[in-house]
């Protein structure tokens, strides 16, 4: 119970680094799409994507999801009992993490399609859903932070 601010600011820290990651990946394909298959710059692009995707984003997102773990055993054991995890709050926050790991992984593989140079999806597709895992966070942080529901 005493480690609980501790475990909380590096679960927020892990998942500042994640989204930083995800919001990031999409604005490279943007720029990625522009350029011809098999040029410097798709070679360049290919290897920031990769170190982006594979030295960032995925192990913030594995300690992001061990920390909010860590959190809701905390919580579930000592906090508020396991009924929280029924709350709207809660339900809309997890809802959120599934579709923010959903994107994650819907990037890798768009990240494997920019690899063997059949990406179809065009630099204003990329531009235009930049934004939606920082809507998601949006949404997951008010529910949580005013416990919309009770």
């Amino acid at each position: 119970m005493n480690n609980y601010d501790l475990v909380r600011g590096l679960h927020i820290l892990a998942v500042i680094a994640w989204m930083a990651g995800i919001m990031y990946l999409p604005r490279l394909f943007a720029y990625h799409a522009a350029v011809p298959v098999g040029s410097e710059m798709d070679q360049t692009f290919q290897t920031m994507e990769l170190k982006l995707y594979r030295i960032i984003m995925g192990p913030a997102m594995i300690v992001a999801l061990l920390l909010g773990l860590w959190l809701i055993w905390i919580d579930g054991e000592f906090r508020l009992g396991w009924s929280f995890l029924g709350k709207p709050w809660m339900v809309t926050k997890l809802s959120g993490v599934v579709f923010i790991i959903g994107w994650h992984h819907f990037l890798g593989a768009a990240r494997k399609k920019f690899v063997s140079g059949t990406n179809t999806r065009s630099a204003r597709f990329w531009k235009m859903t930049n934004e939606l895992p920082f809507i998601a966070a949006i949404i997951m942080v008010l529910a949580v932070t005013t416990e919309f529901g009770g």
